[in-house]
């Protein structure tokens, strides 16, 4: 790694979610660091249910981002892409969000996992997970933003960027990746994924239980950055702020989602590598 260091931004929310969305790419570069006019782009939101925000993205922000980058880059192709909770049909839960209806209102296709060509992917430096199906679209696109909530998770303990990469793993391999070591498998998963920008939606959170509903908290924030280990840490750091009873009673960098993150390289290695601005 360069001795520049990697830039997240972190924006109190004022009222207008494209202001805020914009101010937090801004502070990091601009949507030209990351995307051009040619660039075929996949956005993954997160919908792995039908619960609403944070249970699921809420489509004030995806519209935001989708408009934003209309706007500003205007990309070859926006295409958004999801899969739900391997027992949900994911058709149906866009359809109960409203999120397809907002896609085709926007011009923008939504791709559905669920019925994918699959790549099998050897992950070369598992442990724990060795080989993960992956969606075909992922190798065609030219550039991938990741769209994380904040919020706990009963099973990995939170779920923001790291966590969100599950969401391209094919559904019948999914019920293998929780039965052990879930979290460090997690960031061997996302040694396959490679996004080019990150934008958390932070204006609300789950604090207890996760991630489909748990006790709300509204830090009003919004979080932007290219690193998954650098704004997975300072969300934590915004979850570990209240006085509840959770499961995120370990050290920010002692969680096993962001210890093996580290490990793979996935990311900085500790808070002297990246800077928060705001």
């Amino acid at each position: 790694m360069s001795n520049e260091k990697i830039l997240i931004s972190r924006v109190n929310h004022q009222g207008n979610i494209k202001e805020s969305v914009q101010k937090a790419v801004d502070l990091i570069g601009g949507w030209q660091k990351f995307i051009s006019a040619k660039d075929r782009v996949l956005l993954k939101p997160n919908f792995n249910t039908a619960d609403t925000f944070p249970g699921s993205t809420s489509l004030d922000f995806l519209r935001a981002v989708i408009e934003l980058l209309q706007s500003k880059i205007n990309p070859k192709e926006i295409i958004l892409a999801e899969s739900s909770t391997y027992y949900l049909n994911t058709r149906k839960v866009l359809e109960k969000t409203g999120a397809l209806n907002l896609s085709q209102k926007l011009g923008v296709r939504f791709h559905i996992f669920d019925n994918e060509e699959w790549v099998k992917k050897e992950i070369p430096q598992g442990k724990y997970l060795k080989k993960a199906s992956l969606p075909k679209i992922l190798d065609e696109v030219d550039k991938l933003v990741l769209l994380p909530c904040l919020k706990t998770h009963f099973a990995a303990r939170f779920t923001m960027s790291l966590k969100l990469g599950v969401g391209f793993l094919k559904k019948s391999e999914r019920a293998m990746l929780h039965w052990r070591k879930l979290e460090e498998k997690i960031a061997e998963l996302n040694s396959l994924i490679h996004p080019n920008l990150i934008i958390m939606d932070a204006r609300k959170c789950f604090v207890t239980h996760g991630p489909d509903k748990g006790e709300l908290q509204e830090p009003n924030l919004i979080f932007a950055s290219t690193d998954r280990i650098a704004l997975d840490i300072e969300g934590l750091r915004v979850l570990k702020s209240y006085p509840v009873e959770n499961r995120l009673n370990l050290p920010l960098w002692e969680f096993p989602q962001i210890k093996r993150a580290v490990e793979l390289d996935l990311g900085v290695k500790n808070e002297e590598e990246y800077k928060v601005i705001q």
